[in-house]
């Protein structure tokens, strides 16, 4: 029997075919030298051709005249849509009043002792300054307005989120529907979807909480789902056999087992729904962002960093907040009467507070930090913009890099044949993953021609990879020396968490001061607002190498740069991926912001589609954007099947 079940064994290939990355590209060498004569044959000018592109406008503005024509009389805006509006309006209006009614003392000691109770003392003293610092910079008001709003909008975005989310970890059928449908919700840039929102709803605050659960909802979506089925199933069983019923199982099995994914679920929609402060105050939000879009008008960096601070404060709170609760879920807690003593302790800081008078933050108690600041930042362009010997000024810098990186790749993609820009997309994609994954990014790129916008969606990938590079390089060197040294990790994190939730529009203005206005500014507002999560990742992939690895590389006499070239790095490998398809994502979703200060390309065209109500302009840019970040996700990240799986 042993004779005749031999050679049904499969044998390597000889030879260089021996690797399968090595068979995939000799695949796609034959596939391209059969239809790249086609194609040049059929298509010689190598431009997008007109009888493949499809015309949305036409469709799309006949939607928005009806959505203007409507808004006022038909049943369905007089029905729902009001009555979803005025709600929205109540209740931000109510938690408005109420903190108002509180007072700084209450809210202060409110946020305290409830930080407390969640998270430990360290946080209540962090929560306590945060407030005190909106305080001090005169910023109170809006910080209780753009509060408000956040609180409605973040509890909206909760319950959405958590429904998407019990339907996916109960359904897996119902899970790959509403996967891309959240892909596109967090993909699509927030400028495409505020225009089909104020249509809707008109400018203020009843657009800016809708839309902000459109981008908040998705990561509790998510993790919702994710923690849902990966439930204990030894658990479920032992609950199953003692004959409880669907809901019992639901209610008292798994969402008690998915808390920490509730919880992170929470952290990262709280962060989300923040981030979008500044680009709801575009239509009429009001609070923090309001004031950094008025100072970002204005020019006055001043301001809007005494605007900014408030809202990296309290996003910083926040996080080490829900962060510690979440790490702390499942841990025996304390006695359920110590949140009856915070709430009463509170309650008593609030009456204390209304008796003394003290509602408002007193004028005296503000510090004016405007004026320095402006006066530093008119330092540093007097100083650094030109001029500057042997190195040049900051403006030579942006020529330079304009010159010899964004203008040749710009150039050299326009200039190649469509067919072979799908080639070269589909060629990293299949190599990383399976023949779906080449044909899902071929798919999303051609869909960008498709919608007539090839020319500009090249620009944005230009602008995309130049500075997804420069991100690359300067968050792997800052992540490998972070990982090699705790204290250089200590000082860089308040640094990164600065920088990851600084409103994208307050270091626009001193990159357009120190840079001028064009893609050069574009891009490095990209690498400022991607390199914190390059940073994160990289140092906590080398830093969780077996150490077992690293001790057997010691003793054999390798040096330290021989353990992170060949024991850190080939073992860090899946982090160090998952940071390149972080940078990318990132990097596209300030592509809009790049459109304000002259980046151009699609980027403009959904500025300038919200500016003039032009819903075809800026829907079908927004598409394209959601396209090329699909692209770019299955470029830059592996699908995790290997040999025996459809490669």
């Amino acid at each position: 029997m042993a004779t005749l079940t031999a050679p049904a064994r499969k044998t390597a290939p000889p030879g260089v075919l021996a690797g399968r990355a090595v068979r995939k590209l000799l695949v796609l060498a034959v596939a391209a030298a059969v239809l790249v004569p086609l194609a040049h044959a059929r298509w010689a000018s190598g431009a997008w051709p007109t009888e493949l592109t499809v015309d949305v406008s036409g469709p799309l503005g006949r939607a928005s005249d009806w959505i203007i024509d409507n808004r006022d009389g038909h049943p369905l805006f007089l029905y729902f849509f009001g009555h979803v509006s005025n709600a929205v309006v109540v209740c931000v209006r109510a938690v408005y009043l109420a903190l108002l009614a509180v007072g700084w003392a209450g809210v202060t000691a409110t946020g305290a002792l409830v930080a407390w109770r969640a998270a430990g003392v360290r946080a209540a003293l962090g929560t306590a300054a945060a407030f005190l610092a909106c305080g001090l910079l005169g910023m109170w008001v809006p910080t209780m307005q753009t509060l408000a709003l956040m609180a409605v909008a973040v509890i909206a975005s909760v319950v959405v989120g958590a429904l998407l989310g019990l339907a996916g970890g109960l359904s897996a059928r119902t899970d790959r529907a509403l996967r891309p449908v959240l892909d596109t919700m967090q993909v699509l840039p927030a400028f495409a979807y505020l225009l089909p929102v104020v249509l809707v709803f008109g400018i203020g605050v009843p657009a800016a909480v809708l839309a902000t659960v459109v981008y908040a909802a998705p990561p509790m979506a998510r993790l919702t789902a994710l923690g849902l089925r990966g439930a204990d199933k030894e658990v479920l069983e032992a609950v199953e056999s003692l004959g409880t019923t669907a809901r019992q199982r639901l209610l008292t099995a798994r969402v008690p087992l998915a808390r920490k994914e509730l919880l992170l679920g929470l952290n990262q929609t709280i962060m989300m729904a923040l981030s979008m402060a500044v680009i709801a105050s575009v239509i009429g939000a009001g609070g923090l962002g309001d004031r950094v879009y008025q100072a970002l008008a204005s020019v006055d960096v001043g301001a809007a960093l005494a605007a900014g601070i408030p809202i990296v404060l309290l996003a910083v709170v926040l996080d080490r907040v829900t962060g510690a609760a979440g790490e702390r879920a499942g841990e025996p807690g304390g006695s359920p009467l110590t949140w009856l003593y915070a709430l009463a302790a509170a309650a008593a800081a609030a009456v204390a507070g209304r008796l003394a008078g003290a509602l408002e933050w007193p004028d005296a108690w503000t510090a004016d930090i405007a004026g320095p600041v402006n006066r530093a930042v008119d330092w540093m362009t007097g100083h650094l913009y030109s001029g500057v010997p042997v190195v040049g000024g900051t403006a030579d810098w942006a020529g330079h890099f304009t010159t010899w990186a964004l203008d040749p790749v710009r150039d050299g993609l326009q200039a190649l044949p469509w067919w072979a820009v799908l080639l070269i997309v589909a060629a990293p994609a299949w190599l990383i993953g399976t023949w779906r994954t080449a044909l899902t990014a071929v798919l999303a790129m051609a869909a960008t021609g498709v919608l007539g916008v090839w020319e500009p969606s090249l620009d944005t990938l230009s602008q995309v990879l130049a500075a997804v590079a420069v991100t690359l390089v300067l968050g792997f060197a800052t992540g490998v020396a972070a990982a090699r040294s705790d204290r250089f990790e200590r000082l860089l994190r308040p640094v990164l968490d600065v920088f990851q939730t600084m409103p994208q529009f307050v270091y626009l203005i001193p990159v357009v001061a120190l840079f001028g206005v064009g893609r050069a500014p574009a891009v490095a507002a990209a690498v400022v607002y991607a390199l914190p999560a390059v940073v994160r990742i990289t140092a906590q992939g080398l830093r969780q190498v077996d150490p077992a690895a690293l001790e057997s590389a010691r003793s054999l006499g390798a040096t330290s740069g021989q353990q992170l070239r060949q024991v850190q790095l080939p073992l860090a490998r899946p982090a160090l991926l998952l940071a390149v398809n972080q940078g990318v994502v990132l990097v596209l979703a300030v592509v809009i912001v790049g459109g304000l200060v002259g980046g151009g390309a699609l980027g403009y065209d959904v500025v300038f589609g919200l500016a003039q109500g032009d819903l075809a302009t800026g829907l079908v840019a927004g598409a394209a954007i959601v396209c090329l970040g699909l692209m770019l996700d299955r470029v830059t990240q592996p699908t995790g099947r290997r040999a025996g799986k459809g490669a």
